[in-house]
């Protein structure tokens, strides 16, 4: 079987689905089903996506096949030179666009239109680690605002000599999951510490975990069960921050899928100085948390199948390094180097992570056979 029969075969295959689909979210009976609703929602665009692809791929295998008909019977030299444009021009155009059919027919990972939790933590390297912790809180904030998207700290722990222990901040916008979960893993720096007299390059490291923020639907939580503390927040904020008890401590008890133990959770937020809207955000971390505990065995099967990680498994993976000395960054997971670090760490980071994603969808293709 050809490859163009085989990529009809799987989009003809879909369209029945699409126009079931289509009935569905009319439904009243499932518009009532707040879960069914919005999970058929999701499968409508993507499958709209595939459709629209079917059609222009269709018109194109039409296009080259009406300019063969016209070559082969066809005198006119007028004919013949527009006919032979068309087919060049189809013909470029093809595996283009079965490219795109082929990361399209991978099933979408169903968390990467979600926002996301972002901790980043200290690693090695005593005060340079949570210095560097800082400087990789600023270039992600450089990189919300150039993408548009909204970036809010949670909590933090200052670092004695600047930056953080940790800081832990919620992002939102389009997609923020499926781009920023390229980012989990440890994050190597290689400088001269300004604590450093002898002028000696040393490497620190820190981690940075990025989660996928669980939405009510997501997770079951018996919030009569959660134990609420309320306590005045520290940290910039101006004259009323020490006054005003906002910051507020949840403590949830919780039985691991995983290993069938009790688990206290503790979370703090002090992301506002309104007492409810930092109720709802340590709720949110408390969803999310649950959340990506309960999905690890899912992460790891996929980790499981997969040579090279990209964007899922070990968080403990070293996943970059940062070489000021040679103004160098280098992502170890696809041998991807730039020598521009000044720029990378004010936020221009789209690069690498496109390269990431080009990555991960090579490898999905493969894993799905298509």
């Amino acid at each position: 079987m050809s490859e163009n029969s085989s990529i009809l075969q799987k989009l003809d295959g879909l369209v029945g689905r699409f126009d079931e689909v289509s009935t569905l979210i009319t439904d009243p009976t499932v518009i009532a089903d707040q879960k069914r609703y919005v999970r058929l929602t999701k499968e409508y665009k993507e499958l709209e996506r595939l459709m629209t692809a079917r059609k222009t791929y269709m018109q194109t295998l039409g296009n080259i096949g009406e300019a063969k008909a016209i070559l082969a019977e066809e005198q006119d030299p007028d004919m013949r030179k527009m006919a032979n444009e068309e087919m060049e021009q189809s013909s470029r155009r093809l595996p283009e666009i079965e490219e795109e059919i082929k990361v399209l027919l991978i099933p979408a990972d169903p968390e990467d239109g979600k926002n996301a939790i972002v901790e980043i933590r200290g690693g090695t390297g005593g005060d340079e680690a949570a210095i560097f912790a800082g400087d990789l809180f600023r270039m992600y904030s450089k990189y919300c605002e150039i993408k548009g998207w909204t970036a809010g700290i949670s909590s933090f722990s200052e670092g004695a000599s600047g930056g953080f222990k940790e800081i832990i901040f919620t992002v939102t916008g389009e997609n923020v999951y499926g781009t920023m979960k390229y980012e989990s893993g440890v994050h190597r720096v290689q400088r001269v510490p300004q604590t450093e007299t002898q002028g000696r390059v040393h490497t620190s490291a820190a981690t940075v975990a990025v989660l996928p923020e669980a939405d009510e639907l997501d997770v079951e939580i018996n919030e009569g069960e959660i134990k609420w503390d309320t306590f005045r927040s520290s940290g910039a904020g101006g004259q009323n921050v020490n006054k005003v008890e906002s910051g507020v401590r949840l403590r949830y008890l919780w039985k691991n899928p995983n290993t069938g133990v009790m688990e206290e959770i503790l979370i703090e937020c002090t992301e506002t100085r309104d007492q409810p809207k930092n109720k709802e955000r340590a709720l949110s971390r408390l969803r999310s948390f649950i959340y990506d505990k309960e999905h690890q065995k899912y992460i790891d099967d996929i980790a499981s199948k997969r040579k090279t990680m990209v964007s899922t498994g070990d968080r403990s993976a070293k996943i970059r390094t940062y070489n000021y000395p040679q103004g160098r960054v280098t992502d170890h997971r696809i041998n991807y180097t730039v020598y521009n670090l000044a720029a990378y760490m004010n936020g221009d980071i789209q690069d690498c992570i496109d390269h990431l994603i080009v990555a991960e969808n090579a490898e999905r293709i493969k894993e799905s056979e298509l």
